[in-house]
């Protein structure tokens, strides 16, 4: 029952929590992705920035400014022969002057590197597949003819507000759409095949991406890492041109004030702007530091594997030595996944981690409950037969203090039985007949309990108790004694009553002895009854019939273990059914 118990309850927990993964990502994911997996590095040096900032702000007036402006800027910095030069603004219309379009038309056509940007606009839910955008705000047609190559700047973040990963590309109208960053790239390792043909760099055939087009953004750089000059200092000349020779220089704001910055993995609590996103997709590319996001039925694979061994271990192992191997698997998940992240491998960790707690706090319910129900049925089985106090030391004892199936030990057996009934059962009615049976065995079984002693059965008018088990008693003769004459001391009360209501003499019949014998459950696998056998319960059956009415009847074996303690009148030779030789018995009288 209890591994059927384990049984379902793991598949429910398995179905339940694969049917919920289904490929998306966690909340524990993303965790583990952010502490374990990304870590801090070394801004890549081919990279600088041009940020828009608050000093150039105050330094050119108000924003946005003249287009001459960014072509006057673009002259001065195209002039030392930057490799590529990306700016991280939007141009869509042409503005109120044209001669200033101009300018800045021309400035990008005879730079012959620069990539602009272009940004889409997407519907609430998308499909599986290529991404689909609503709107395209591209450059103006002039602008975008006289590009290098123009890259949509969309930053997507995760419902955490947190970004991890970045589109690769979209469609529009047809027309495929690809990430600034890797045109970037593309226009770069062109640049360097050109400069040495012979060591230029190979460009990717294409960054891995996830079902939904996105690839996963390795963030080395935080806020504020990569080389950065005010977008001012390098209008006035303050940084000489030659110092952005072969490097890829990108703008765009600088400034909390125009609300491009966003949080990412490597800090929560500092946003980075948005060029400075764009910096790290870019050196990700340059250093082929991809990441493949394992397809979500690979995961699923991991997810029952683990669920496999929990159930496995987790339903034979002792909850402490389970806590101990949760934390070691936990361990090893961690430290593979990592280890499998740096090889360009990004697997899903906070599933399996949900999977392996679920599964463990699965096996410590059903352990408990599996326990609080055998603590019952114990309740329930020996509580008919002994007294609270041994019910909750047997529970208490656990499986040391209960052994079942049959125990040699030396016991003292204690055989009641009501004298008169026979001619009772004759001349009254079956009701009166039952009320008088059960107030005397109630009597009996309250006496026995009170002494810690076993009720074994009843045997119609007659009740068998056992002490000194399951539990070993310690001077268990003794207490059988004393059960005995505390049932004969209530008897007294009884006899009264009923002799009164029958005008018949009722009383009790008791014979104790002591030897060994063997207790447990003892019968066949459907019916089962908790009793001792062996010729010790028999000399005592035998000795309660040979008592006289309202009498206790020991044999010489008890009698030893209570000399010195209890009256006893002089002993007798009594000639017992069933045996050969006669034996010595000792009527009770009372403690001393």
């Amino acid at each position: 029952m209890r591994r059927r118990l384990f049984t379902v309850w793991g598949v429910l927990i398995g179905i339940a929590l694969f049917l919920v993964y289904r490929g998306y990502p966690s909340s524990l994911d993303s965790w583990v992705e952010d502490r374990v997996y990304q870590r801090q590095g070394f801004a890549d040096s081919r990279i600088v920035l041009i940020g828009i900032d608050d000093e150039s702000i105050r330094s050119l007036g108000q924003w946005p400014w003249p287009r001459s402006v960014h072509a006057e800027l673009l002259d001065r910095i195209s002039s030392g022969h930057p490799a590529v030069v990306a700016f991280d603004l939007t141009f869509q219309v042409p503005s109120s002057s044209p001669g200033e379009d101009a300018a800045w038309v021309e400035a990008v056509s005879k730079a012959g590197n620069v990539v602009l940007p272009t940004y889409g606009t997407f519907p609430p839910f998308q499909k599986r597949g290529v991404v689909q955008a609503l709107t395209l705000a591209d450059p103006f047609d002039a602008l975008r003819e006289a590009a290098a190559a123009v890259g949509h700047i969309n930053v997507m973040a995760d419902q955490d507000q947190i970004v991890r990963r970045s589109l690769l590309r979209f469609e529009y109208k047809g027309r495929a759409v690809n990430h600034m960053a890797w045109e970037i790239y593309r226009l770069y390792a062109t640049h360097v095949q050109d400069r040495n043909p012979s060591g230029g760099i190979r460009p990717l055939e294409s960054p891995p991406v996830d079902e939904f087009g996105r690839f996963v953004v390795p963030f080395t750089g935080i806020p504020g890492q990569y080389e950065m000059f005010s977008y001012a200092s390098v209008l006035r000349g303050d940084i000489p041109a030659d110092y952005f020779a072969d490097k890829i220089v990108m703008i765009g704001p600088y400034t909390a004030s125009l609300q491009d910055n966003y949080v990412t993995p490597l800090d929560h609590h500092t946003p980075m702007y948005g060029v400075e996103i764009h910096a790290n997709i870019v050196q990700a590319l340059l250093e082929n530091n991809e990441k493949k996001t394992v397809e979500w039925h690979w995961n699923a694979l991991l997810l029952l594997i683990m669920g496999a061994a929990a159930y496995v271990f987790f339903r034979l192992v002792h909850p402490v030595y389970s806590l101990l191997m949760l934390a070691v698997l936990t361990a090893l998940l961690l430290a593979g996944g990592r280890w499998l992240y740096d090889k360009g491998l990004l697997i899903s960790i906070g599933y399996p981690l949900i999977f392996l707690g679920a599964f463990y706090l699965a096996a410590l319910l059903l352990r408990y409950f599996y326990e609080w129900t055998e603590r019952r049925r114990v309740t329930e089985i020996f509580g008919r037969y002994v007294a609270p106090q041994v019910v909750n030391q047997i529970l208490s004892a656990g499986r040391d203090g209960l052994k079942l199936g049959g125990v040699r030990r030396t016991l003292t057996v204690m055989f009641v039985d009501i004298r008169g009934f026979t001619s009772l059962s004759e001349s009254s009615e079956p009701e009166e007949i039952v009320s008088v049976v059960n107030e005397y065995l109630d009597l009996a079984a309250r006496c026995i309990f009170r002494y810690e002693g076993t009720l074994d059965k009843f045997i119609g008018d007659a009740a068998m108790a056992i002490f000194n088990a399951p539990l070993e008693q310690e001077d268990h003769a003794f207490k059988a004694v004393q059960a005995a004459l505390a049932i004969q001391n209530g008897a007294a009360e009884l006899e009264s009553k009923w002799k009164a209501r029958l005008n018949r003499e009722i009383s009790f019949g008791i014979g104790i002895h002591t030897g060994p014998a063997v207790f447990g459950n003892i019968g066949s696998r459907k019916r089962m009854d908790y009793t001792a056998i062996g010729d010790t319960v028999n000399t005592a059956a035998r000795l309660e019939s040979r008592a006289k009415p309202g009498r206790i009847l020991l044999s010489e074996a008890v009698y030893v273990q209570i000399e010195g303690r209890v009256a006893v009148s002089r002993s007798g030779f009594y000639q017992l059914k069933g045996k050969e030789q006669e034996i010595v018995a000792y009527e009770v009288e009372g403690l001393l």
